[in-house]
């Protein structure tokens, strides 16, 4: 059996310019935002009105840039945010940006 680990930079490498432009696309802010509000999911309980192929691509790009993180279990990823090692490099972004978004 196979275990597949998926790679997460460390808080120290997360990047402002590379998280704004992972959130600068109205379908990652709608994972963020729904990770917020509801905590964890399972990838493909999110409502998106995409393709599995551009969900999955979108979730890379959140973990790439240190938004979420996605662990394996079985054949489900289950996404969460980062929200505390956002806070830590990032104080109040993650926030302001939700509050703005939700405007």
């Amino acid at each position: 059996m196979s275990v597949t680990t998926l790679e997460h930079p460390p808080v120290e490498a997360l990047d402002l310019a590379t998280i704004m432009g992972a959130l600068a696309d109205a379908h990652r802010l709608a994972i963020v935002r729904t990770l917020a509000e509801d905590g964890e999911r399972v990838c493909g309980t999110f409502e998106l009105g995409i393709s599995k192929a551009t969900r999955s691509h979108h979730f890379k790009i959140l973990r790439e840039s240190g938004v979420t993180e996605t662990r394996v279990e079985g054949t489900r990823r289950i996404v969460s945010l980062r929200r505390d090692d956002l806070e830590a490099r990032f104080p109040g972004l993650l926030d302001a940006l939700l509050d703005a978004a939700s405007r």
